[in-house]
């Protein structure tokens, strides 16, 4: 028989008590509505034009002389256009963007940043990863003109792309207040999904271990990391509730699938003075976000943060 002490929690926080003194922020739930516009397909039918007639000519009368075009700077796109006898370019007539809202991919991950630290989000180093990591690459073509929308979004097999406000949340409470630029050692991903997460812990940590149970989001993750090369991240294909003893401890821990309890193996593998941010399910139907420190041996200390909504945490492989 083992000598080991069963797990014992200090004294968790009062009821109604936040990790930051304040109500709940916000979770992942929301209502996936595409509110962008389809162009419009029918075009203006313009009439064929007729060059006009050339006006008779009368004897010891010159024809009227025809107005000289306009003037343009040599640097102009039209005249630069017009020296070697083509149309001007498309990006000297209108921007570009998706679904024709004239915005690059790039201005809006800036707005949704800002929109985040306008929601809350404080961690100067958390916003500047989200800033960095292009979250349109992990969604299919169909969804990109909504990858920079602060909702979830589905990536099949029903699982989902969390909403960036919560990736921002949870790895804000992971990193616990540190310095912009410090950053963690080891951290453990449970439920990689298309990667979009590592990637992101990728600018944080020096390394990331990411496992996923579902072979073909493990595939899917490698094909959508493999541009960004980012040598820190590791992806497993197995089951996370049993996580990776071998590649542990950990300094953080993050799960993106939400259980009923928090399984032992996972919370063995946080380092002494580790952090773990997860989901956890209730009777109810609801989700609170809850952060577990570990203080001794077999000392864990919890806190509960904000209403989520994940999807569950399954054990096995697929």
């Amino acid at each position: 028989m083992s000598d080991r002490k069963p797990p014992k929690w200090i004294a968790p926080l009062p009821p109604g008590h936040h990790l930051d003194g304040v109500a709940p922020r916000y979770g992942i739930a929301q209502k996936l509505i595409d509110k962008s516009e389809k162009p419009s397909t029918r075009a203006a039918a313009e009439p064929a034009s007729r060059a006009p007639a050339p006006a008779p000519v009368r004897p010891g009368i010159a024809p009227p002389a025809r107005p000289a075009p306009p003037t343009r700077p040599a640097g102009h796109p039209i005249a630069q256009a017009s020296a070697v006898g083509m149309a001007p370019p498309l990006a000297a007539q209108r921007p570009t963007g998706p679904r024709g809202t004239g915005d690059s991919m790039q201005a809006r991950r800036e707005r949704l940043v800002r929109d985040l630290a306008a929601r809350g989000l404080q961690d100067a180093a958390v916003l500047g990863a989200l800033r960095s990591i292009p979250r349109d690459a992990f969604v299919d073509a169909a969804l990109a003109s909504r990858a920079y929308d602060d909702s979830a979004l589905p990536i099949g097999h029903e699982q989902t792309i969390s909403q960036p406000f919560t990736v921002g949340r949870m790895l804000e409470l992971m990193r616990n207040g540190r310095a912009p630029a410090q950053r963690l050692e080891r951290v453990l991903e449970v439920g990689t999904g298309c990667g979009y997460q590592a990637a992101v812990l990728g600018q944080l940590a020096e390394m990331v271990f990411s496992i996923e149970r579902i072979r073909a989001l493990h595939e899917l993750a490698r094909t959508r990391l493999r541009p960004l090369r980012l040598a820190n991240v590791r992806l497993h294909f197995g089951d996370g509730r049993v996580g990776l003893p071998h590649e542990g401890p950990f300094d953080g821990i993050v799960i993106a699938a939400a259980g009923f309890e928090l399984p032992q193996a996972l919370l063995d593998q946080l380092r002494l003075g580790g952090r773990l941010v997860a989901p956890v399910a209730r009777g109810d139907g609801r989700q609170r976000l809850v952060v577990i420190d570990r203080t001794a041996r077999n000392e864990w200390q919890r806190a509960e943060a904000d209403d989520v909504h994940f999807v569950p945490l399954r054990s096995g492989t697929t």
